[in-house]
């Protein structure tokens, strides 16, 4: 058991005890009615020795409720009443100690206990696990600990008396001379032999009768197996005899039943298997049970270290890189065998699994574990073991609403509860209520009710909260089936009434749509070529149809769905995911029929509909800090930097395509989707530095002392991305005169150690890998532009923008900001350098006959009519960004409160100061909210030129409501009358707009 995992049940239990040392009598908060007084009276009558000790012991009072606390405990369980008569003196033991430290003692007792023999160890381990019992079970009905304190008690037991049975095993094996142990008095340390908790032990929950389900692993180079001794005979030798002390039945009862049918292959493999060959089982037939099963997998005794190492090993097999809904349904076919019916009718209490059975223990377990198959490769927080604990990190990372689970823990604990109570009337494994009424009455009692029917409609309203959560998370049945009408593709004919519907439906051609739906049964794409995934297509039908049926154009909804489906490398995992996240679905059809550019990408990388599945999603655009995080939880994964590279770019994609979705989704406006854009592309920049600096290391070494930063420039520096945005982006440094060179094996010049640097950074962002590509890159607006070297000396970049910058340069240079560097003192630096540049003095009328001259070549040049060419059209993008460029290098020099990289922000920057009228600001401010809002959708949306007669109407709807218009035609007219007011204002401000060589 970890440190950290007995702390947590050690404090857990010391919560449900109180912080005293108080005795298990004073501690009575549940007396459980008696079942018969005769029988109560004589077992009170066997237990006077006990009883007579209570009352030297304890004040009266609490010596009278332990009486009736016996009584009633003992009469209704009569396992516990045999533990109690045979031995009278521990009763009263138990009841005058501290639960806590009394079950404390025990498994430390168990964990040392030395024999001469095995028999001798086998009495005494037993001996100590009765006493466990009747204290657990005298502290559990009374309400005096808790549920952590009750399977954690077990759990640590069963810890400590598999120690005890190795230790013995490993000595007996040091007399034979077949082991030399590293640690005389701890013979497990670096044995290499260890065993594995697996299920309920795994996660520190074993209930009162459990088994221990154990996989049994050795390390055959670590293990120090001495003389004629061979590694696989002594160990399976070794664990057959390690079953036989822990499960044989004598005079003494049992300590734990065991089973080791968990392990890989069971009907192939010995007992105790080798680590290699388990890895080489794991990562090649593998199932997703087993991984399911694994989740709560704990080294638990033997060589401890040895088992976490292999645990760790294995981590890639259990948590996938992506959220894994493919294997959800293998998954659930597990809970399927174990109950086959969805109960839709009233629970019957009696004869009910509360284990396995509907809103029974197994649920909540599978809830949460499922979830965590999900989620747990990405989310490090949700690899606990321990049920609750999960249900309370899913809570908190927003999975499920903290409703779900408070009411699911209630129930885990009153069901777990039950479960023990079941098992204490006769120490049966069982999980099933009694079906007669009078055993069913005794654990009734033994729970606090006097009352059957009391304790049976509290029972079902538990059983029903279990499955009304767990129906909605796994249970989701294509429900739009019998509502649709008639679906049929099979065969070659089309199908009456299938047409009728998909016609019902908004399909104008129902026969076209027929013809494409049968088509992927075919087989004919890569994706759907498995019958797996045929079948997985198959069960998403009816929900499929109709979501895409739900857009304004099912046709074409159908038709771009049909072109992304493919392009798919492969099905079985979407299909699996669509069919468990209806609103998955549904956002994907709005994809298909509104943002053709969207339904691309998620075509040619399906993962990133992961980032939809976040509960994040439906939350605040996460900021600059939880993107950095999320980074690096994800670059802390890479094994190697080629890895590091496809993480990132997965990662970014991810989160690209999330920030689309709140666009369509209306949850961002197009300013917070241009913020967001470029939020992410500096932290995607500010991760990968100091990867690519330590890339270059290994050949060219480093530069000593010398500090670098990035500058973005462009939409990334003025925080106003799209989807199709380009980072423009400038590398500065500085490094001391002395430092030459680099002090690598390969040693570099300092001016080429940072072009090398530069190179590496320009193909982590843009060279294309398995995972696509982050960004085009363009370092063409450093000085001299492709004339001058990649990277920039500081000293070089200020003199050159002191003489030797253009106009334009200085336009440029207003939206610079540094995003990533070596220290803040150097990015202090180039703010200040950027900064002194900017409001420098100027002649006001000799910029603006140069910024308008500029804008007059540009458009000589680009110029066009079409309103949709939103940048460069007359009045356009570009003219409010020159006025606002103009306006700070203008004004900077008295009002350095105007400077903004972010156009809009300036704007108003330069209202607030006074530099622009209210009248022109409220003709600009609106205008370069409509353009961006516009722009943003259409690159989300669309690729290449916008025409306005193609797109589809879903896209003309989007812009629509990006532009606050009620419909398309109005949005043009509302667009073309911003264009002629900003060009109004513009030859205001600026200056004229002449053709070149123009009078």
């Amino acid at each position: 058991m970890s440190e950290a995992e007995t702390t947590a049940i050690e404090a857990s239990a010391a919560d449900g005890e109180g912080a005293t040392s108080r005795p298990l009598a004073a501690r009575i908060a549940c007396l459980p009615e008696v079942a018969d007084k005769t029988a109560a009276d004589a077992i009170l009558a066997d237990l006077e020795p006990a009883l007579v000790v209570l009352g030297e012991r304890l004040p009266a009072e609490q010596a009278e409720a332990a009486r009736a606390l016996l009584a009633g405990a003992l009469s209704n369980a009569s396992y516990l009443r045999d533990l109690a008569t045979r031995d009278p003196e521990r009763v009263a033991d138990i009841l005058t100690s501290a639960p806590g430290e009394r079950i404390d003692h025990l498994v430390d007792s168990a964990r040392e206990c030395v024999a001469e023999d095995e028999a001798t160890l086998m009495s005494a381990l037993r001996g100590y696990k009765k006493d466990l019992a009747l204290t657990l079970a005298l502290g559990d009905i009374a309400g005096a600990v808790n549920l952590d304190a009750v399977t954690g008690g077990l759990s640590r037991f069963a810890d400590a008396a598999l120690t005890a049975a190795i230790r013995f095993c490993l000595r007996d094996l040091e007399r034979r001379g077949r082991f030399t142990p590293r640690d005389e008095a701890a013979p497990e340390r670096g044995c290499g032999y260890t065993v594995l908790a697996m299920g309920k032990y795994g996660a520190l929950e074993l209930n009162y009768s459990s088994d221990i389900d154990l996989i049994v692993l050795y390390d055959p180079d670590t293990a120090p197996i001495t003389g004629d001794g061979e590694a696989p005979v002594e160990f399976v030798r070794m664990t057959k005899r390690i079953v036989k002390i822990m499960s044989d039945r004598t005079a003494d009862g049992y300590v734990f039943r065991t089973d080791l049918r968990l392990r890989p292959d069971p009907g192939a493999t010995p007992l105790a298997m080798s680590i290699p060959a388990a890895l080489v089982y794991y990562e090649s037939l593998g199932q997703n049970w087993e991984r399911a099963a694994l989740i709560k997998a704990r080294a638990c005794a033997g060589d401890i270290p040895c088992g976490e190492a292999f645990l760790r090993e294995i981590e890639p097999f259990i948590w996938r890189k992506y959220l894994d809904y493919a294997s959800i349904a293998d998954v659930h076919s597990i809970k399927r065998q174990i109950h086959i019916h969805k109960g839709h009718g009233e629970i019957a209490v009696a004869g009910h699994n509360v284990k396995l059975g509907r809103g029974g223990i197994r649920e909540v377990e599978f809830f949460a574990q499922t979830q965590q198959l999900i989620a747990g490769g990405r989310n490090k927080a949700l690899r606990g073991r321990r049920t609750l604990d999960t249900l309370e990190t899913l809570a908190g990372l927003g999975w499920i609403a903290p409703e779900a689970c408070a009411e699911l823990s209630s129930a885990y604990v009153y069901l777990r509860g039950v479960e023990h109570r079941i098992q204490m009337l006769n120490d049966e494994q069982t999980h099933i209520l009694p079906a007669e009424d009078e055993p069913r009455a005794r654990v009734a009692r033994l729970m606090g009710h006097a009352d059957l029917k009391a304790f049976e409609d509290d029972l079902r309203a538990r059983f029903r909260t279990v499955q009304r959560h767990y129906s909605a998370l796994f249970e989701n049945e294509p429900e739009l089936a019998s509502d649709l009408g008639n679906l049929v593709f099979t065969g070659d004919d089309d199908d009456p009434e299938t047409l009728e519907t998909l016609a019902g439906l908004g399909y104008r051609r129902p026969r076209e749509a027929c013809k494409i739906v049968r088509a992927w049964h075919f087989g004919r794409y890569p994706a759907v070529r498995s019958s797996r995934a045929r079948e997985r297509l198959t069960e998403l039908h009816p929900a499929l149809i109709a979501s895409l049926a739900s857009t304004d154009n099912a046709d074409n909804a159908l038709l771009a769905f049909d072109n992304f489906l493919s392009k798919l490398p492969a099905g079985v995992q979407l299909f699996s995911l669509l069919r468990s996240n209806p609103e998955l679905l549904r956002l994907l059809a709005t994809v298909m029929g509104a943002a053709p550019r969207l339904s691309e990408l998620v075509s040619k990388r399906v993962h990133v509909l992961d980032a939809v599945l976040d509960p994040a999603f439906f939350g605040a655009m996460p900021t600059a800090d939880e993107f950095r995080a999320g980074l690096k939880r994800t670059l802390d994964l890479a094994r190697f930097y080629e890895d590091a590279l496809d993480r990132a770019r997965i990662f970014a994609q991810e989160q690209q395509f999330l920030i689309g979705l709140r666009l369509l989704t209306d949850t961002l406006n197009a300013h917070q989707v241009g913020e967001a854009l470029a939020r992410l592309a500096e932290t995607v920049i500010e991760g990968l530095m100091p990867r690519v600096i330590a890339n270059v290391a290994e050949n060219h070494g480093t530069l000593p002392g010398a500090d670098w930063a990035v500058i973005a420039m462009g939409k990334l520096g003025g925080r106003e991305m799209t989807a199709a945005s380009d980072l423009d982006l400038i590398l500065l440094y500085e490094h001391d005169d002395d430092e030459t060179q680099s002090d690598g094996k390969r040693p570099l010049a300092a001016s080429q150690y940072f072009i090398r640097l530069t190179q590496r950074l320009v193909a982590a962002l843009s060279a294309p890998t398995a995972e696509g590509f982050l960004y085009e890159v363009d370092f063409r607006l450093r000085p001299s532009g492709n004339a001058g070297p990649l990277a920039t000396r500081l000293a070089s970049f200020e003199a050159y923008q002191a003489s030797e910058a253009w106009t334009w340069e200085h336009m440029a240079l207003t939206r610079a900001r540094v995003i990533a560097s070596s220290s803040r003192e150097f990015r202090e630096r180039i703010d200040a350098l950027i900064d002194r540049t900017l409001a420098r003095k100027r002649d006001a009328a000799a910029l603006a006959s140069e910024v308008a001259a500029m804008r007059a070549r540009i458009e000589a040049e680009k110029g066009t009519s079409d309103i949709w060419d939103i940048k460069q059209v007359a009045g356009g993008l570009v003219d409010v960004e020159f006025i606002a460029q103009y306006l700070q290098l203008a004004n900077a020099h008295d009002a350095p409160d105007i400077l903004s990289q972010t156009t809009e922000t300036a704007l108003a920057r330069a209202q607030a100061a006074g530099c622009l009228s209210d009248t022109d600001a409220e003709t600009l401010l609106p205008a370069i909210r409509l353009y961006q809002a516009l722009t943003q959708v259409q690159r989300l949306a669309l690729e290449g030129k916008f025409d306005p007669e193609g797109v589809p109407k879903g896209v003309k709807d989007l812009l629509a409501h990006a532009g606050e218009a009620p419909d398309f035609s109005h949005l043009e007219h509302l667009l073309a009358d911003r264009q002629r007011g900003v060009r109004e204002v513009f030859e205001r401000l600026v200056g004229k707009v002449e053709k070149p060589g123009r009078e």
